[in-house]
């Protein structure tokens, strides 16, 4: 006899099928939060640094310092954005921040009663098993779904994985940017438009989704593959979020163009890779005279930038899906063509997921025998460069 439908039937299967992916994924950052909890209290440097900038409390304030002290700002007191007019210099604010995070921030403080730095942790580690769930399902289509088990492990285990569980918007952003190219991988073209409009409202990098899913839904409006209607309504739909957020900024400020001056203001802009380009060199010779510089931390951005052009030859490989080389080489980019603090490298990279994928195919091709300790041991250092080195010998 067929077992009757429902609720029950629906979560039993899909229990079934992100389970382990997300069984594995937390288990390598319970290993490594424990870790970088244990750091920060072994070394008491969170104790000498200014709230907001590294220090707090207790250990776990820094989760919510640098970029995690103005969502809680924006989440508690709303944007405050600074009206231009002749003769007024622009000062770097919170509305450089966009406002999807720090809005569930505040929605999940309501409902639950945990303040808003309770109400971001909970939002960011709920996010992060959906990101994490994001990442199986489309490996397991690239590949198999033991690669997809892996692939979302490795997740967890990348430098500045330490801000997945966070006051910080990055596990938002990958769950909306992974499940966005899942929807155009499976030509689900309607929900791949909503969460790249949704993920517009994240962060400006959503524009690397954006642009992702406009290309694929452009390129099968030519091909007729999936008729005209639902991937022009997916194209003409996704960029609104971001859209959106800009133009408001810009009429609050009194300037259109108000939310890019806040972004100068920041001294993080657009420069075509120059601060880059001399800041390399310096990292290699031990020099650090550029702006912003962390020494130790700036070390794994060099080598993140180092393992770049290795990781794409792997990726291209594997022959991806255009969604996904798009989605990959525009996180790339504006990574490394803007001024920015150097040591944020391995955030902005954080969501480039599918450069990971060739890693996590061979891997998956071990037993777990072999494979479980390697990981844990991985989670527990993760606790260290990817947490301490991150919030405490750099800024995030």
């Amino acid at each position: 006899m067929k077992e009757p439908g429902g609720a029950g039937s629906w979560v039993r299967h899909h229990a079934n099928r992100f389970g382990p992916a997300l069984a594995v994924y937390t288990t390598v950052k319970l290993s490594g939060f424990a870790f970088f909890m244990y750091l920060l209290h072994f070394s008491a440097e969170y104790r000498k640094k200014p709230v907001g900038t590294g220090g707090g409390a207790r250990p776990w304030d820094v989760l919510s310092t640098w970029d995690g002290a103005y969502y809680l700002d924006i989440a508690a007191n709303g944007y405050h954005p600074q009206v231009l007019g002749p003769g007024i210099e622009v000062v770097p604010n919170s509305s450089a921040f966009f406002p999807l995070y720090p809005g569930l921030m505040r929605g999940a403080s309501e409902i639950t009663g945990l303040g808003v730095y309770g109400g971001g942790i909970l939002v960011s580690v709920l996010a992060s098993l959906f990101a994490a769930a994001g990442i199986y399902a489309v490996v397991s289509l690239l590949s198999t779904p033991r690669a997809g088990v892996v692939a979302a492990g490795l997740w967890g285990l990348l430098p500045a994985s330490g801000v997945e569980w966070a006051v910080y918007t990055d596990s938002l952003f990958v769950a909306l940017a992974a499940w966005a190219c899942y929807c155009v991988m499976t030509r689900q073209w309607i929900s791949a438009g909503v969460l790249a409009l949704i993920s517009g409202f994240s962060r400006p990098t959503a524009a690397a989704v954006i642009a992702a899913v406009g290309l694929a839904a452009l390129v099968a409006l030519f091909r007729r593959r999936d008729g005209i209607a639902r991937p022009l309504t997916a194209m003409l739909i996704a960029p609104w979020g971001f859209i959106g957020y800009i133009l408001w900024v810009g009429y609050k400020m009194n300037d259109l163009g108000g939310y890019f001056k806040i972004q100068r203001a920041w001294e993080h802009y657009f420069d075509g890779g120059a601060f880059m380009l001399k800041a390399i060199p310096e990292i290699m010779i031990g020099r650090y005279h550029y702006l912003w510089a962390w020494g130790i931390a700036d070390i794994f951005s060099l080598l993140m930038l180092v393992a770049l052009p290795v990781l794409l030859i792997l990726f291209f490989r594997l022959r991806p899906p255009l969604v996904l080389i798009v989605f990959t080489l525009l996180t790339i980019a504006s990574t490394v063509t803007s001024q920015q603090i150097v040591s944020n490298v391995p955030r902005y990279l954080l969501p480039a997921f599918p450069l990971w994928i060739a890693l996590a195919i061979p891997l998956s091709r071990l037993k777990w025998t072999s494979l479980a300790p390697i990981m844990l041991i991985m989670g527990v250092a993760a606790g260290w460069y990817g947490g301490f080195v991150t919030f405490q010998l750099g800024t995030p």
